[in-house]
């Protein structure tokens, strides 16, 4: 194995997210995945665009402070190759920034990139099944431009992101509807138990201690489990 077989070998472990149930941390994983585009793709630059977080603030890592500054700065008008293969999930090819109909096109990116020595990009997208979690975004210059080889090679570095990142959002995403069932069941149990002692206690019907239960939790404007979690440990006589 050649040193830049074994340096791509290694790329695509680390980007992979670790061993099958280890946490993944996004965010390492962007900064992970510029660092490695950097260093194997040939290209000047890599910088590498995930999803907004929820309060709209940008998800942007790079090879480099001038590429972060690039997508940093345009962020708000939402133009440039990372954020429209971000949104519709398609690759943008090796493009030329000093072609006039491309800076009709991004007319606020294309100057702020040529200004920074960067003639040419292409991104990528960080792709699943169902839904493209970011972009992969290549800027070239002259001396280090964006190649074929580059290209192919990013794409793949990038759906192995996408995978692991798509993998930790269903893994997040289960644990939280089980803790949410778990809930709704131990809930349900302790309502089943306070109607128990009170139909035991009062001569009710289930149905009558339920009512009772239920009555008091509104006209208090509390929870009905946590009602009857009182009556069953001692502290309510409703």
């Amino acid at each position: 194995m050649t040193m830049s077989q074994q340096r791509l070998a290694e790329a695509f472990v680390e980007l992979a997210g670790g061993a099958p149930g280890d946490p993944v941390d996004p965010s390492a994983l962007l900064a992970a995945l510029a660092a490695r585009g950097s260093e194997l793709l040939g290209a000047r630059a890599c910088a590498v665009l995930g999803e907004p977080s929820e309060s709209g603030e940008a998800q942007v890592y790079a090879s480099e402070t001038a590429a972060r500054d690039l997508a940093l700065g345009v962020h708000q008008e939402d133009e440039g190759p990372g954020a429209y293969c971000r949104e519709t999930g398609r690759p943008v090819p090796r493009t030329d920034l000093e072609n006039p109909v491309v800076r009709l096109r991004w007319p606020h990116y294309v100057p702020r990139a040529l200004a920074l020595g960067y003639t040419h990009v292409a991104a990528r997208p960080l792709r699943g099944r169902e839904r493209t979690v970011g972009a992969l975004v290549l800027l070239g210059s002259p001396e280090e431009p964006v190649t074929d080889e580059g290209l192919a090679i990013g794409q793949s570095l990038a759906d192995i992101v996408a995978t692991a990142l798509l993998r930790e959002d269903e893994l997040r995403r289960s644990h939280t509807l089980a803790g949410q069932l778990q809930h709704a069941l131990t809930s349900r149990l302790v309502i089943e138990q306070a109607k128990g002692i009170l139909a035991a206690s009062r001569a009710l019907t289930m149905d009558e201690a339920f009512a009772l239960l239920r009555g008091y939790a509104r006209s208090h404007q509390r929870k009905l489990a946590g009602v009857a979690r009182d009556v069953v440990e001692g502290r309510l006589d409703p």
